[in-house]
C-alpha cells in the first residue's frame, strides 16, 4: 500500500489541502478540470478519503466558487477605497460606481479560471440584499446596489431610474468581463481594453446623470490616484 495519503494528512488539514489543489486546477482550466477523484490523487490520498470532507464534486466547486467571491470582493474594494478618497459627495459616489465596475473586471482578467467557475455556481446571495450591514456587505452585488444607492441619496440618479438600475450595471459589466476574457476581445491590448471600459462605465455615468439633468465633465469618473 502506498504511504503517501498517510503523509498527506500530516502536512494539514486535507480539507484546506483539497480547496487549494481546486482553486490551482480551476485558475488552470475552469471548472471542467474539477474532479474530486483527479484532485484526490493530486493532493496524494485515495478518493474515499475525498469523499469524507465532499460529499461530491458540486461540494467541492461550490467551495471554490466562495473562494472565487472572496476575491472578487477583494478587488471590487480596492477600486472602492481609492474611490473614497475624492471629497466632492457626488463625484465620490459617482466614481465609486465606476470603481465597482472596474474592480469586477480586474479580477476577470486577472483569475479568469476562477471567474469561469464562479459563474457556473455563483454562492446564494447573503440576506440583506441593501447592505444591511455584516457579511452581507461582502457580497458583490450588495456592493453594486450600495453604490447606487448612494447615487440617489446625492441626487445624482432619479428614484425613478434606480428601479433595475442594478441588472443594467451588472449586465453590462459582465458583459464587458467575458468578452475580454473568453469572447472575441480577448486579444485586445490592455490600453485598448482600458479605453473602452473607461468608455462602457462614462456612458451608464452619463446616463444616470441624464435622470437628473446633472452637469458631468469629461474625464471626472478617471482617477489619478
Amino acid at each position: 500500500m502506498s504511504t503517501r495519503p498517510a503523509a498527506s494528512y500530516h502536512h494539514g488539514n486535507l480539507r484546506e489541502a483539497l480547496i487549494e489543489a481546486a482553486i490551482d486546477v480551476a485558475r488552470e482550466r475552469g471548472p471542467d478540470g474539477l474532479a474530486l477523484r483527479d484532485l484526490a490523487r493530486r493532493v496524494g490520498v485515495s478518493h474515499n478519503a475525498a469523499y469524507r470532507h465532499f460529499a461530491d464534486r458540486d461540494a467541492l466547486v461550490d467551495e471554490v466558487a466562495g473562494r472565487g467571491l472572496a476575491a472578487l470582493t477583494s478587488a471590487m474594494q480596492a477600486r472602492l477605497e481609492v474611490a473614497d478618497l475624492v471629497g466632492d459627495p457626488v463625484l465620490r459616489a459617482r466614481r465609486r460606481l465606476a470603481a465597482a465596475g472596474h474592480g469586477y473586471v480586474d479580477f476577470a482578467l486577472a483569475e479568469p479560471g476562477l471567474f469561469k467557475v464562479l459563474f457556473t455556481s455563483y454562492p446564494t446571495p447573503p440576506d440583506g440584499a441593501q447592505g444591511a450591514g455584516g457579511a452581507a456587505e461582502q457580497d458583490p452585488f450588495v456592493m453594486l446596489n450600495a453604490c447606487l444607492d448612494d447615487l440617489v441619496s446625492v441626487g445624482f440618479l432619479a428614484p425613478a431610474a434606480r428601479v433595475h438600475a442594478e441588472i443594467t450595471c451588472w449586465s453590462t459589466v459582465h458583459g464587458f468581463a467575458v468578452l475580454h476574457v473568453e469572447g472575441p476581445l480577448r486579444t485586445a491590448s490592455p490600453a485598448d481594453r482600458e479605453a473602452a471600459l473607461v468608455a462602457t462605465l462614462t456612458a451608464i455615468d452619463r446616463g444616470y446623470a441624464a435622470s437628473t439633468g446633472a452637469v458631468v465633465a469629461p474625464g471626472e469618473l478617471i482617477s489619478h490616484h
